[in-house]
């Protein structure tokens, strides 16, 4: 009989579509799993409603468990609670830094964010004299900063709360 913790680790095999370095469950996007005598069921929520992505993460969930022996298999998108960055482990963080995205950090009300950017450190060279760049990066869920001291352009995922 299969365990809840065996399919939480194969779910750790299943990399985020758009940041490879990190698995679906680094990521904080799966919230639950469910077995059944019959059915193995995971409970997902997006990074963000509009996401691109979290259809070729339900895709790739079942495959991956597909994969594994498990035939009845079915993914459930929920919206609330809404996803949040503090749900990225910190394992990810540090995965981040090194693929040379700059985690997120504590960020004021998003409402200033752009008109007083927050001090991101470089994840190539680790100063905090940065800049922004723009408020959108390579995804709509990081924005673009350059570091003044190495030169590097890096992207920062943005807070969610």
């Amino acid at each position: 009989m299969v365990t809840e913790q065996e399919i939480w680790k194969y779910l750790t095999e299943v990399p985020d579509p758009e940041i490879p370095v990190l698995s679906v469950v680094d990521l904080g996007v799966v919230r639950k799993v469910d077995l059944s005598e019959d059915e193995i069921k995971v409970t997902i929520t997006p990074t963000y409603s509009g996401c691109p992505a979290m259809k070729r993460m339900e895709d790739d969930i079942v495959e991956k468990l597909n994969e594994k022996g498990f035939g009845k298999v079915s993914v459930e998108l929920v919206l609330s609670p809404a996803w949040t960055t503090d749900w990225i482990t910190e394992e990810a963080r540090i995965k981040l830094r090194e693929y040379g995205i700059a985690p997120p950090e504590n960020e004021p009300d998003k409402s200033v964010l752009f008109a007083n950017p927050i001090v991101v450190p470089c994840p190539k060279c680790g100063s905090n004299n940065t800049r922004m760049v723009s408020q959108f990066g390579s995804t709509a869920c990081k924005a673009h900063y350059q570091c003044n001291d190495c030169l590097e352009p890096f992207d920062y995922f943005k807070c969610l709360r």
